[in-house]
């Protein structure tokens, strides 16, 4: 089963960083933020995402009216962390593909194959008014956009081939071009012709996640191989949409005597499904936390996607009592594993779609 925390400043309760055990100053230095991840690695968290968008947050007395831009957390958390993933927020209706898809192969190398991105859009007044670029759209149209960033985003990072560099000090040659290709990718909003300015990621493409709170969404997550889901009433109906064949990763189920047993299903193709529910264990315990994911898990998601109310107050909680519990249950692995994030989630490392092509 996979575990994923949101880093959302001092937490989701928008009054978390008044707590008398938050200092406010290091939600703004980054500090916060790689406490937090670093907890949630020692205890065996999979991967943090970090919430981010275009519009600042609402300047209301008693809130954090300011945010860190998540992409530049993520990279100040990189270096802080060893093994677990690293999900920045990045909006891509104002956004140019080209340098968004640079910067998310950038912390792929910086993080050693530990990168990730939550792909967002925008449809509000507010967040168009901070780029000025162009007015606000209908959320099927954000959408279908998104999906074509993703594309251009995979393509580019195929534009260089694994072995591109060959740093030819006899003959001055770093790369060798015709490793490199032109991607000549046209969408209904933009065109990108490429190659890309960043070697190609470590993890061959860093994993795309979405997170679906629209039916529009829900479509575009067909293309994720991440996808974050609200517990609700049709969770079921969206499992099934996103993956006919069911589960791919380990479930629960009760033996002869009653008890809770891990099992293994057929693994299937698909996005990986997790939960995200907000949660404050400091508050109320996590026996109740671990019946809800025990029957989440039963339904056919792949884990869970927690967002703290309070960094300082919950995380504690989740890495000292939620996951010794979840271990106990046989429903998470070993604190130190490993490896690329792709491989923690058990994707692939995907083809380059130009390897042996020529220029």
């Amino acid at each position: 089963m996979i575990v994923g925390l949101e880093i959302d400043g001092a937490g989701a309760d928008p009054a978390a960083w008044r707590g008398a055990e938050v200092d406010p100053r290091a939600i703004l230095t980054g500090a916060l933020a790689v406490r937090a991840a670093q907890r949630a690695e020692a205890a065996g968290v999979d991967l943090v995402t970090f919430a981010d968008a275009l519009e600042a947050p609402a300047d209301v007395p008693g809130r954090v009216s300011v945010r860190l831009d998540a992409l530049g957390l993520a990279a100040r958390v990189a270096p802080a962390t060893e093994r677990i993933g690293l999900l920045p927020t990045i909006t891509v209706t104002h956004t140019e593909p080209f340098h968004l898809q640079a910067s998310v192969a950038t912390l792929d190398h910086i993080s050693g194959g530990r990168a990730g991105w939550v792909a967002d859009v925008s449809t509000s007044a507010e967040a168009a008014a901070v780029v000025g670029r162009r007015e606000p759209v209908a959320a099927a149209e954000t959408w279908r956009e998104a999906r074509y960033v993703v594309d251009v985003s995979r393509r580019l990072w195929d534009s260089w081939e694994d072995d591109a560099i060959i740093r030819d000090a006899a003959s001055g040659r770093y790369v060798d071009r015709d490793r490199l290709h032109y991607v000549d990718f046209t969408a209904p909003t933009f065109s990108v012709k490429g190659p890309s300015i960043v070697p190609r990621p470590p993890q061959g493409h860093p994993v795309t996640a979405m997170r679906v709170n629209t039916p529009e969404a829900l479509e575009a997550a067909r293309d994720a191989e991440l996808v974050l889901l609200p517990d609700s009433d049709d969770l079921a109906d969206q499992l099934r949409t996103l993956r006919p064949g069911g589960s791919r990763s380990v479930g629960v189920t009760a033996d002869a005597a009653g008890r809770t047993v891990a099992v293994t299903p057929d693994g299937t193709t698909g996005p990986v499904v997790l939960v995200s529910v907000g949660v404050r264990p400091h508050v109320d315990g996590v026996e109740g936390l671990v019946a809800a994911i025990e029957g989440w898990v039963r339904a056919g998601v792949d884990g869970v996607h927690l967002r703290p109310a309070s960094l300082e107050l919950d995380v504690p909680v989740i890495a000292d009592e939620l996951l010794p519990r979840l271990r106990e249950l046989g429903l998470v692995g070993g604190v130190e594993r490993g490896g690329s994030l792709r491989g923690r989630l058990g994707l692939k490392r995907p083809r380059n779609t130009f390897s042996g092509s020529g220029r």
